[in-house]
């Protein structure tokens, strides 16, 4: 058995870890208050942009004219995942649940014959990539440093990967990224990029006939670039609010952790001073027999 030192050490040590933990949890409380609205404020703009250029795809699908950004290059043979994980750990698997998820679609496309690059946003996931598919990264974006993720962040990341398919770097681009639900719940959803996904049967925007002024050409121009920005905007913020729900639940969890290994070490510290007292009783009453 441990001696009364060590034991002390350890709840001490315990302690002061769960002081760390339980302040994290009410960090990462305030701040998904924060994270949770701007995702769901971003839900529906999101959603409606993307409704509209499913119907556009879908309208465009036979004009050989059609905007590559819009119905694709006609090929599949290059496919880039554009994996979004958080800067930061302590999250539960939060971050490995994206890196699995895209692992798993990587080895689908490779038994395929397909040829598979990862641009990884979000030091997580590129540390994890780097370890076993090194020669897959086509790039690397993280956040480290910044308070708050702004849409400018979005449109660095949406020109760099417009750059990459202009100069033939891709065929097909999905976003996989962790979809916030609840506190408890972060889902991993893939949303494609380039070319934009079909819409939905019971999707109302494919019925609706958009009028286009000035003219197609100049607004899809403009409207396609902003439209991967703005549903990666949409992404980094489920993301975030994602991380911030995961770090609170694993944070609450770690401090009722420490709190029962408190429990548990006071019990052996408890029981040990008593067994020590015991033979000091034990010695003292022998010693006064023996005289």
């Amino acid at each position: 058995m441990p001696s009364l030192k060590i034991l002390r050490n350890r709840i001490n040590s315990v302690k002061s870890t769960q002081k760390i933990t339980s302040a994290m949890k009410m960090v990462a409380a305030a701040k998904l208050r924060r994270a949770q609205a701007q995702a769901e404020a971003s839900r529906p703009y999101a959603k409606r942009m993307a409704e509209m250029m499913a119907a556009l795809a879908a309208t465009a699908a036979d004009n050989p004219n059609a905007p590559p950004l819009l119905v694709g290059t006609g090929k599949d043979r290059v496919h880039l995942l554009v994996a979004i994980t958080a800067d930061r750990g302590l999250a539960g698997a939060f971050n490995s649940n994206v890196a699995r998820a895209v692992r798993v679609k990587a080895k689908k496309l490779l038994d395929d014959g397909k040829t598979v690059k990862i641009l990884s946003v979000g030091r997580k996931g590129n540390d994890s990539f780097r370890r076993d598919m090194n020669d897959k990264l086509a790039g690397y974006v993280n956040f480290i440093g910044k308070k708050t993720i702004e849409f400018k962040d979005a449109e660095e990341i949406a020109t760099q990967i417009i750059h990459l398919f202009r100069d033939g770097a891709f065929d097909v681009a999905t976003l996989v990224f962790n979809r916030f639900v609840n506190t408890m719940t972060q889902v991993v959803h893939e949303l494609p990029l380039i070319p934009a996904a079909p819409p939905a049967a019971n999707d109302d925007a494919a019925e609706q006939d958009y009028e286009i002024e000035p003219d197609d050409g100049t607004l899809l121009e403009r409207l396609l670039p902003r439209n991967i920005a703005v549903q990666i905007y949409a992404a980094l913020l489920e993301n975030s609010a994602g991380f911030y729900a995961s770090q609170m639940t694993a944070m609450d969890n770690a401090t009722r952790n420490a709190g029962d290994m408190i429990k548990k070490l006071s019990l052996s510290y408890n029981r040990a001073r008593q067994a020590n007292i015991t033979t000091e009783l034990i010695e003292i009453i022998a010693g006064a027999e023996a005289v």
